[in-house]
């Protein structure tokens, strides 16, 4: 018989030996051209596609065929004590970029990361209001992780002793390039669920990768016209009397406005909130919204989703929230449709049905100690934690429905949202007032699949007023966010005619930065972007053109280094911004002539310039060859089926195109197909001389093109 002391020691020791990671197999299948979905093991049934409802964009399936960019039997995943290990391989001449919204680092290989959905705390460690669980690779292809839960991530940041291609071994003692962090070939996840659903997107170049993500998530959103114009935010207490001076102020000064924000105020009570107008300083409100409406000035109301014990709707949806409260208001778990019903029926019978424009919606992202906590259970049987990493996609989601039902097309702001959230017309702010972090945020939204605006508050000297006026003009959303201090556009006189006339240049613009946005719609390409993207950044200078020591900053170096105080707007202009107490920057130019875009004189061709713009303009340069739509300088933006005259810019000695896009500006026709492309071009003729075409207006399409003009910049 066999000793029983012997048997109970070796099950002790076979109970101490940790578990094996069991290997999962990869499903894959081609569901678009370049696009490949894999399962593994068991995915949770809520995950972020499903939260968002997205149907990818038909544009998916015209896309070219690729390759799959990995070697497969590279991805692995394992599974341990109910989690998911995945790991993907990496090689050493590749940048990785994404991983959410992060405010200080645009490189993010060797990082280490927890993707949780929360207010930015100054420092990019993956709690941020947008932790989209994609990352797209300098190597051309890119990887998003559906999953709500969340994710710990290491970037290229940890050695595997059983590496292919391990690091070398240094001897700190005498080698100099030590490191203590040292290569690492691959990217790892940990993912708290028994299963993973994994998607890989081909490029050829990264672009076309994060154009494929977008695309999946349903194209980029098409905000209405009126959502590219300004919107200022006034106080929170403000009156329908007071709103309407300020828009009367802005009309006699001549300054552009296209909506208001009201903050909390407006409600009854808020945090927690009711809802409901307040009749003290809002008598009428349908009266008010019609008033300002056809002052041209629309109204955006502030409100987060907590419910007052006050609210009408308390007790019919108190069966459908969670288990704990934010500010005293109950949570409505808004996974669940009875919830969603009860919610956005009030909203849309107080506020979309009397005009109202649409949302400012606040407090959906984080900070622990606001939000409900992680022990919190919800009627819908999910998880806490999933339902914390998607609130910002529900309210974004069904608050758009809501608009789309009444046929009005809204742009709004909130303070989070994940992947599956391109196509919701949502742009992300925060409480930091950082300036430089407001740029790196902006690059870094081109590679997440959101939107983020920088904003204007209130400024200590005239320099940073403007500073931070311009950078706003060349963003997704021009808006003035000075509502506490009532700061207004002309408070600093010394600069009031520079705020006005870059105030107008967006205004003027309004042609360029509406066809950019069509492009994010049908096309998927980001509208704000890193450099990283644009081609021809990553090639060799000859030279730096500057009066100092060449050899300081050879352009190989500027690769290495974080780019991440210059961005690209659109498909033709290079914006880079100076910040308080700067007299002059560095400009890397990519590849080929780059031309100044208010002289249009040449600049530079694949150069680091040196430039020391004074203070009444923002640096921004132009591709050769670029063409730009403008129009006249509107106090608001055209109405629908407004024809308004264009003059179109024609930069360098290149010929040029460009798809100037149209449609009625304010409702959904567009999904309909009732929109139109118009070819515009510029071609050299036999003399030398630039001349200008632009092709007719289709039948029954909308054509708001008046009178056209053209000017070629570098003649």
């Amino acid at each position: 018989m066999p000793n029983v002391s012997c048997l109970r020691s070796l099950l002790i020791l076979l109970c101490l030996i940790p578990a094996t990671l069991a290997a999962q197999t990869i499903q894959w299948q081609e569901i678009y051209p370049g696009v490949w979905k894999g399962v593994a093991g068991k995915p949770d049934d809520y995950d972020l596609l499903k939260a968002a409802e997205i149907t990818p964009s038909q544009a998916l399936a015209k896309l070219s065929k690729e390759a799959f960019p990995l070697n497969k039997a590279e991805i692995q995943v394992q599974q341990n004590n109910g989690k998911t290990y995945l790991r993907l391989p990496l090689v050493k001449n590749e940048q990785l970029f994404g991983f959410g919204l992060n405010f200080q680092t645009v490189h993010q290989r060797g990082r280490i990361m927890q993707l949780h959905a929360d207010h930015y705390g100054k420092t990019d460690n993956g709690r941020t209001h947008a932790p989209v669980p994609f990352y797209v690779s300098s190597l051309g292809y890119g990887v998003f992780v559906n999953s709500a839960k969340y994710i710990d991530v290491y970037a290229g940041s940890n050695v595997r002793k059983d590496s292919k291609n391990p690091p070398e071994v240094m001897d700190r003692n005498t080698n100099k390039s030590w490191s203590a962090h040292p290569y690492s070939d691959a990217v790892e996840m940990l993912i708290p669920a028994q299963g993973i659903e994994i998607y890989v997107f081909a490029g050829p170049k990264p672009i076309n990768a994060i154009q494929r993500f977008n695309l999946l998530s349903g194209g980029g959103c098409l905000p209405p016209r009126w959502g590219l114009g300004f919107t200022q935010r006034v106080h929170r207490l403000y009156t329908s009397e007071q709103v309407k001076q300020e828009a009367k102020a802005f009309e006699e000064k001549g300054f552009p406005l296209d909506f208001i924000g009201l903050e909390p105020g407006w409600q009854s009570k808020s945090y927690p909130c009711t809802f409901e107008w307040d009749k003290s300083r809002f008598p009428d409100p349908a009266g008010f919204v019609k008033e300002m409406d056809a002052m041209g000035v629309k109204i955006n109301l502030w409100t987060n989703p907590y419910v007052s014990p006050d609210a009408a709707i308390y007790k019919p949806i108190l069966p459908f929230t969670g288990s704990h409260t934010v500010w005293n208001g109950i949570v409505p778990d808004l996974s669940m449709p009875q919830a969603r019903k009860i919610l956005f029926d009030q909203f849309e019978k107080e506020h979309v049905k009397i005009g109202v424009s649409g949302y400012k919606i606040d407090e959906v992202d984080g900070f622990d100690s606001y939000l409900w906590p992680d022990v919190a259970t919800f009627p819908s049987g999910h998880s806490s934690e999933q339902i914390r990493q998607t609130y910002g996609l529900l309210v974004q989601k069904h608050s758009f429905e809501m608009f789309r039902r009444n046929n009005a097309r809204t742009y709004g702001l909130v303070r989070a949202s994940n992947a599956g959230g391109a196509s919701f017309p949502y742009v992300i702010y925060n409480d930091n007032y950082s300036h430089e972090d407001f740029i790196t945020a902006l690059i870094n939204s081109g590679y997440a699949g959101v939107l983020w605006t920088p904003e204007v508050r209130a400024s200590k000297t005239a320099e940073e007023w403007l500073r931070r006026f311009q950078t706003v003009c060349f963003s997704p959303m021009a808006m003035i966010n000075a509502w506490s201090s009532s700061t207004q556009p002309w408070t600093f006189p010394e600069v009031a005619a520079q705020v006005k006339a870059v105030a107008e240049l967006r205004m003027r613009m309004m042609p360029y930065w509406y066809s950019e946005f069509a492009k994010y719609h049908y096309d998927g390409t980001p509208p704000f972007r890193g450099m990283s993207l644009e081609e021809g950044f990553s090639g060799n200078v000859i030279k730096e053109k500057t009066a100092t020591d060449l050899e300081a900053n050879p352009y190989e170096e500027a690769l290495i280094k974080e780019v991440k105080d210059q961005y690209m707007a659109g498909e033709f202009l290079l914006v880079a911004p100076l910040f308080t107490g700067q007299k002059s920057r560095k400009v890397i130019l990519p590849k080929g002539k780059w031309f100044d875009f208010y002289t249009g004189k040449l600049v530079g061709d694949g150069e680091i310039i040196t430039i020391s713009p004074g203070l009444d303009q923002i640096p921004v340069f132009v591709k050769n060859g670029a063409i730009i739509p403008m129009m006249p300088a509107l106090l608001h933006a055209p109405k629908a089926e407004q024809k308004v005259d264009l003059e179109i810019r024609h930069y360098g000695d290149q010929n040029g195109s460009y798809k100037l896009y149209d449609d009625d500006g304010e409702t959904f026709a567009y999904e309909k197909g009732i929109f139109s492309w118009r070819d515009i071009k510029v071609e050299k003729q036999k003399d030398g001389k630039l001349k200008g075409s632009i092709s007719n207006a289709e039948a029954n399409k909308p054509s708001t093109v008046g009178n056209i003009s053209w000017r070629y910049m570098t003649e």
